[in-house]
This record gives structure tokens, sequence and C-alpha cells, in this order.
């Protein structure tokens, strides 16, 4: 005990120590950030000070020392500028904020304002970099939100502790996992019970407490007794891997406001470009008292004003920050498109297992037809379930118990949406719902009129001998969620595989419209004929049967905490959790963002186009147009992080 408890202690401080170094790593980089704004600064400042005799001018400041002197506190942050504008030529992209900016402050110094076009771009470059601080700050708070995946690990060889890197633990090997300790990857617990903090992947830090056999995932943390866990699927496999690589290419999904602000910026460049030519121009011939250097001076005004950096850099801030608030509640966004897709979200089509109920199976009877060993059939039947990671084989080998291997199954098959079937000694075993009965024709009796429960029905020789009555639960908070999207005005409909009966009981609870007796390729046509209907549509499932639904609809959703890998990687968003209340918290969330972003587009124009028209008037000045266009920025980049701090 004292070695481990020393053990922690040393670790504790490591940690401790490697914080501190990032921070101070952090702090650095924020002062190489702005060292060459600061330099900018203190010489702007410096000469303000000689020009208006703040303090006494050295005799020689004037004429070219005056524009050397302002030449040298431009350079430091001009010149990255003006080399971005040669990057976007190359590319072919003439008309930039760089070109804007460039034209403005080189335009300022060619008429003699020398500290305006200083000041220009510094409060540019100023602006520039809290953008910048602000997008990592957001990206950070997602990745440090997620990747929280220890970097080692301690497995059990030969029952002695070990420790080596996560990257190199192997399927199958045991890791012993301390209290306080996080999963590195995901496994099947091995210890009789234990309880874990799963925040990592729910967003929530509610104790789940897990008994021998459940499946744990990475990012969970030990709670209580030291824990054994047999590793089931590699380091860069495991759920948490997946989804943080999900959110890191979040990013690089546009979405079509963003896209439309990117083209938009290409068409406005040239035309403020050819509008500030014209307003230092044109008044020449109707303008008596024309003076071209005050009529160039406004063009350069007109010209920083128009540079459109508040809309390009809030607009992506803006989705990050969405991304990241649904990231803390265990909602996982694929891109930016997808937030705006959600928004107008007007139907949502659920399926019923695993996504409105739980998913955990039991049975709750077994009947037998008179003449067939009972407790033979069960074996069997358990047999070829253990081929299947379906609920319903989990309940069957909680019922039967351990499936006896030795039994002779050949040519075993999985039909989706039907059942399993396979050959024993010569004869065909069937199990699965009646409609699989009735495709392999094998006559049966069963009234299921009475019965509000899934009916796994079995043949056996080409006869009926039985069946098993399994019932699921509604998931606790699937009416809240189906009230919450009500409110949301959304309407529902609940697509299932289960029997027609089953389905309409639940439907019936929960008070939405369903469908029942439904093949995977069925799902797909009833959301065809409802796409017909409604412009766009959202599914939500977690079944391998139900990615074909998820890749059709307009906005897939996958149940992330017990869906299969290809509904998950199928899907635009991710419920960690399996909680059907995270539906409306995500289409909540996406309303939000959309807002955001829409009243920053709206704040832009409306400030940029007062200031245009007051700078194209003479009545703003250079000064008054920086802080137009730097304030306008920051104060799209405050409200677009303020999503992050929003309680949904």
């Amino acid at each position: 005990m004292e070695e481990q408890r020393q053990t922690a202690v040393a670790a504790d401080h490591g940690h401790t120590h490697e914080l501190a170094r990032d921070q101070h790593v952090a702090i650095s980089n924020v002062i190489m950030m702005f060292r060459p704004a600061i330099v900018s600064l203190v010489l702007l400042l410096l000469g303000l000070a000689f020009d208006n005799s703040w303090i006494p001018a050295p005799r020689f400041f004037d004429g070219w020392i005056r524009l050397i002197y302002y030449a040298l506190a431009y350079f430091p942050v001009g010149l990255p500028v003006i080399i971005e504008m040669f990057k976007a030529f190359v590319k072919k992209e003439l008309f930039s904020e760089f070109t804007l900016m460039t034209i403005a402050t080189i335009g300022a110094f060619s008429i003699g304002e020398y500290p305006e076009g200083v000041a220009v771009m510094l409060f540019y470059t100023i602006g520039e970099n809290l953008q910048s601080l602000a997008v990592r700050r957001a990206k950070g708070n997602i990745k440090a939100l997620l990747d929280q995946r220890p970097e080692q690990v301690t497995i059990l060889e030969d029952g002695r502790p070990r420790t080596i890197m996560a990257r190199q633990t192997a399927v199958g090997q045991t890791i012993q996992l301390k209290p306080g300790e996080k999963l590195a990857l995901d496994g099947q617990l091995l210890s009789q019970h234990a309880s874990f903090n799963t925040i990592a992947l729910t967003g929530e830090s509610k104790p789940d407490t897990k008994v021998k056999g459940d499946a744990v995932l990475a990012g969970m943390i030990n709670l209580n007794t030291v824990a054994q866990v047999r590793v089931t699927t590699a380091y860069a496999d495991s759920k948490l891997s997946k989804i943080i690589e999900l959110v890191q290419h979040a990013a690089t999904q546009k979405a079509p406001t963003e896209l439309f602000i990117r083209k938009f910026a290409k068409v406005y460049t040239p035309i403020v470009v050819v509008l500030a030519a014209s307003i230092a121009v044109a008044p020449a011939l109707f303008v008596a008292d024309y003076v071209f250097s005050d009529w160039l001076y406004r063009a350069l005004v007109f010209l920083v004003i128009s540079c459109p950096c508040a809309l390009v850099i809030s607009i992506p801030l803006g989705y990050f920050g969405g991304i990241g608030a649904a990231s803390r509640h265990g909602i996982l966004f694929k891109g930016g498109n997808v937030l705006d897709a959600l928004a107008g979200v007007k139907q949502v089509v659920l399926d019923k297992t695993g996504t409105l109920t739980k998913g955990v199976f039991r049975v709750q009877e077994a009947v037998i037809v008179d003449g067939y060993d009972r407790k033979e059939i069960l074996a069997l039947v358990n047999a070829l379930e253990s081929h299947s990671t379906h609920p319903v084989a989990t309940a069957i080998h909680a019922f039967v118990g351990e499936a006896d291997h030795t039994i002779p199954l050949e040519q075993v098959v999985e039909i989706p949406g039907y059942g399993l079937t396979a050959m024993v000694a010569g004869k065909k075993l069937v199990v699965g719902n009646l409609r699989l009965l009735d495709r392999a024709g094998i006559v049966h009796e069963v009234e299921t009129s009475g019965i509000p429960h899934t009916i796994v029905a079995i043949g056996y020789d080409g006869r009926f001998v039985g069946y098993l009555i399994i019932a699921d639960e509604i998931k606790p908070d699937a009416t809240e969620a189906v009230n919450r999207l009500k409110a949301l005005g959304i309407t529902l409909t609940m697509l299932s595989g289960d029997r027609s009966s089953v389905v309409q009981a639940v439907a019936g609870t929960l008070d939405i419209l369903a469908y029942g007796d439904l093949l995977p390729e069925d799902k797909v046509n009833k959301i065809n004929e409802m796409r017909s209907i409604n412009s766009r549509i959202a599914f939500v499932g977690d079944g391998i049967n139900d990615a074909p639904a998820i890749a059709l609809s307009d906005v897939g959703i996958a149940m992330g905490g017990l869906g299969s890998d290809a509904a998950i990687e199928t899907a635009d968003v991710v419920i960690q959790d399996d909680r059907p209340g995270k539906i409306p918290l995500a289409v909540h969330i996406s309303k939000a963002t959309r807002r955001i972003i829409w009243q920053n587009i709206t704040m832009a124009f409306a400030v940029k186009a007062a200031v245009l028209i007051l700078g194209a008037g003479g009545h703003a000045n250079m000064w008054e147009a920086v802080f137009a266009d730097v304030g306008v920025a920051l104060l799209a980049i405050g409200n677009a992080m303020r999503i992050q701090r929003m309680h949904f």
C-alpha cells in the first residue's frame, strides 16, 4: 500500500510538473505571437509622442527620417500581411483581406498619414492574433475534453503487474485498474463489479456500476476497488479514439453559411476595390474644389472599413463553439455543416431497440412444443445465438447460460431483420422472428396478438418447436425527449423491425406515430416517402441494420455507447451515452449556434454599412475605420465564444 501511495504521489507530482511546463510553453507562445505587435506599438506611441510634442522630439525627426521611422514601426506587423497577400496571388486569389489591408496602409503612407498606416496594420494584427487565440482555445477545449486517455497502463503477466505504453497493449491482455485511474482501451470487466465515472464519454460524472462481463470503454475512470479488464479492442480502434478522430476532422466540414461567406468575400472584395478607386477619382468630374489627397484618404478609409475579417473568422469560430458545447454534453457533431443541417430539421425518425428502449432484453418465458427436449432445444438456440452480437442474443445467453461450443453448427447465416440459421447434424435450425419461419416454409400456430413483447421463434428440422418471449424497457428519459422534440415543432416517427404489436405498444406509451415489421430496405423506403413530404429529416439509430437509413437521411444520428461501429461511422452526429434526451439537446445547440452566427453576420454588415457611408462622405477618419473593423471582429468573436458558456 505504501509503495502504491508513493507511486501515486510521484505520478501526481509529475503531472503537476508537466502541467506547469505546458502552461509556461503556452505563455511563451502567446508572447512570441504578440511580439511584433508589441514592437510596433511601442514605436508608434513614441512617434505619436514626438509628433504631438508630448515629449521633446529630436531635431532630425522630420522628412525622410520620420518616414523611415514609421516604416520601421510598420515593418513587424505589415510584412507578414504583405507576404500573405503574395501567397494569395500565387493561388490566384487577387482580392483577399490581405490585399485590402496592404493597399490601404501603403496608400496612407503615400499621402503622408504614417501613424494611421501603422495603426491600421497594428490593430489588424492584434485582432488577427486574438482571433487565432480564440480559435486555438476552442480547439484546445474540445481536444482536452475528449483526449483524456492515459499514455501508460498496468497489465498483469503471470499475476504480476507491469507498466507498458497504452499503444503497445494487445487485445486479450489484462489491465489492472486502480481506483482513480482512467481506462486507456476498450475491454470487458473481469472483476465481479466496479463503478466508473463516464464523464469523458457522456458529459456526466454520475457513477455507472458494471458487473463481470460488461463492456467498459476507454475514458472511464475507476471509482472504488481495484478492477481487472480484458482488452477487447486495439488502442487506435477504441470508441474514444474514433470519437476524438471524428471531432478533430469536424473543422474540415464547412457549413453552408461559412461557404457562402467565403464565396461572398471573393465577389465582395473586388467590388470594394473598384468603389474605393471610384471614390478617389470620380469626384474630380463633379467637385469644384477637388483635392486628390483628400478623396484618396476617404477611399483608403473605405477600404479599411470594408475588410471582411469579422465574418471570415467569427463564423468558423461560432461553429467551433457549437461543436465544443455539444462535446461537453457527450454529443459529437462531425462538422459545422451538420450543425446547420440539424437546426433546420423538421422531422425526426427513430429506431426502437437501443434508441427509445434500453436494448437490454430479458427472457420472460420459454415455450417448447411437447415432444421436444426443452434442454436440448435451448442449448441449440444458445449455441446459434453465440454467433450474433444482437441484444436478443445476450438475453438468451443470460437465460440459458454459457453456450455449448461443442455443438456442431455449420453454415451459420445471420439475416438482418430476420434472425439466424444453421445446419446441425444435417438438420436445419432456424431462430428469429416469425417471418423467418415463413421464409423457411415452417408452419407455425402462435397467437401473438395478446403478447406485447418480442417473440423469438424456433424451427428445427422443418418443424416449429417453440418460441421465447423477450421483453425490453423504454428508456427513462424517452418520454421527456419526445415531448421536448414536439415542443421544438418537430414531427416524430418510429420505425422498427420488431413486431407491429410490440412497436405500437411502445409508440402508444410515447404518443408517436410508428411502423413495425420493417426490414432495413423497408426503413429506407419509408424515409424516401417522408423526404418527399418534408425537406429535411434526421434518423436516429444504433444497429448495423440502421446504417443505410442513417446514410440516406439529411442528418444521421447514432447512439454511440452501445451502437455498432457501422452506425457510428456513417452518422453525422454521435450521442455517446445512448440517451434519447440528448437528441432535443443537440437540436437546441444547433439552433443556438446558427442564431449566434447570423447575429454576427447581421452585426458586421450593419456596422460596416454605416461606417462605409460615413467614410465615403468624409465623416470617418482612418482611426475610426480601424476601430470599426477590429471592434466588430472582436465583438463577433466574443459573441461566437458565448455559446461555450451557455447552459442548455
